[in-house]
């Protein structure tokens, strides 16, 4: 692996603006992207599937406040977390299919609780990896990023405020228990942040199918921000103009792009066996 060090790494030259946190309420979403999740009747933000509320229950960070489950599910439950954090509420499928949405696999468990509290990008420590996604709007996507950023510890996912899906319901699911071990921070300027990020010592390596080098062959010694783009689109401009590499995943076959939370776990896998290898 190449150590590579100049300004854009230091940075490039933009002070960054806070925390870059919006402090107002969202703007509605265009019609071409999907959804907020619909809040349960009481407004609080619901978990739901097996393995995401186990982990929520198990985190001492997020404050349970009412946990819906079926007899079946709550025998499953038990052996999982012998001493639960919240008394349960016996409920019937259908009466859950109401709080988590008919066309959530629930698995016979749902979790009204508080979210978790926000982490700023001044709390990350300058150490692995941190992956910065730039408009990717798919919660199944987000989630399963989670998921394997999680199996990869990952410092922490950056995300753009406007543009990004609420962690609950179906992130929180398709995470599978990811979104309680890896901090997601919002952000408003992603150029910004990039800059930041570059200023605290991380090398911006963006994935791009047509970079000029495979993934491997473009990393510095970590920290290491990986920013990967939303499929179709890929990364902006000025996103682009803030890495310090654009690389590509080292694809043989004919196919030569990937959905993107696919593309995230393979290099994921590329960038911390090049970094073990160090």
């Amino acid at each position: 692996m190449t150590k590579r060090f100049d300004d854009k790494r230091r940075g490039n030259g933009e002070k960054p603006r806070g925390n870059f946190r919006d402090q107002g309420s969202r703007r509605p979403a265009r019609p071409d992207q999907p959804a907020r999740q619909e809040r349960p009747r009481s407004g609080r933000p619901v978990i739901y599937g097996f393995h995401a509320v186990i982990e929520a229950l198990k985190n001492p960070r997020r404050r349970a406040l009412t946990l819906f489950v079926t007899e079946n599910a709550l025998k499953r439950l038990l052996e999982e977390l012998p001493e639960l954090p919240v008394v349960p509420t016996m409920a019937k499928p259908d009466e859950i299919d109401r709080i988590t949405g008919p066309d959530a696999v629930h698995q016979g468990v749902a979790l009204e609780a508080d979210g978790l509290p926000a982490t700023d990008l001044h709390d990350l420590e300058g150490k692995g990896i941190v992956v910065v996604l730039d408009q990717v709007t798919d919660p199944h996507n987000v989630g399963a990023i989670l998921r394997t950023a999680a199996a990869f510890a990952v410092e922490a996912i950056i995300v753009t405020e406007r543009n990004s899906p609420d962690a609950v319901g179906v992130l929180a699911k398709t995470a599978s228990g990811g979104l309680e071990h890896v901090p997601l921070i919002e952000v408003v300027n992603l150029a910004q942040t990039l800059t930041f990020l570059g200023e605290k010592g991380y090398w911006r390596v963006g994935l791009d199918s047509d970079g000029p080098d495979v993934l491997a062959e473009s990393l510095a010694n970590p920290p290491i921000a990986l920013v990967l783009g939303a499929e179709g689109k890929g990364l902006r401009r000025l996103t682009r103009e803030r890495c310090d590499a654009l690389a590509r995943l080292d694809m043989p076959g004919a196919i030569k792009s990937l959905n993107v939370s696919n593309a995230a776990a393979i290099a994921l896998a590329t960038v911390t066996y090049a970094i073990k290898r160090q």
